[in-house]
């Protein structure tokens, strides 16, 4: 199913899952206050000089897309987590690392910044 907005998104999901979500969400906005949210190919998604990081829920586990690339310290913290791309699973079944998504936001803003800034060094 199709959703418009965030709130829609997590409001399809059963109440446990729910509360998951919008703490993500609140997670996120705190690590990175100035990024924009949306829906994007169907799921939340923020966007902050590019694409930040996209949620979503399923019935086992929370994703968060896309994989880490500059951070070797903190790709291997979140190693356990990593699928075969790199994306990351948090399992319901498990609790949810919240200050690590917070780190892991963090860290994609600041690799975001850097892309940017290296575009418009070349101009």
């Amino acid at each position: 199913m199709k959703h418009a907005t965030v709130d829609e998104y997590i409001a399809a999901f059963p109440p446990d899952v729910r509360a998951i979500l919008r703490k993500i969400r609140a997670t996120i906005r705190k690590a990175a206050p100035r990024a924009q949210e949306r829906i994007s190919y169907g799921v939340p998604s923020f966007t902050q000089d590019g694409n930040l990081v996209y949620y979503a829920a399923f019935k086992n586990h929370i994703g968060l897309y896309p994989p880490l690339r500059a951070d070797a310290k903190l790709r291997a913290e979140v190693s356990k987590y990593a699928n075969a791309k790199g994306n990351l699973t948090f399992p319901l079944a498990e609790p949810i690392p919240y200050a690590l998504i917070g780190r892991i936001v963090k860290a994609r803003a600041r690799e975001n910044r850097s892309i940017a800034d290296a575009r418009r060094k070349k101009r």
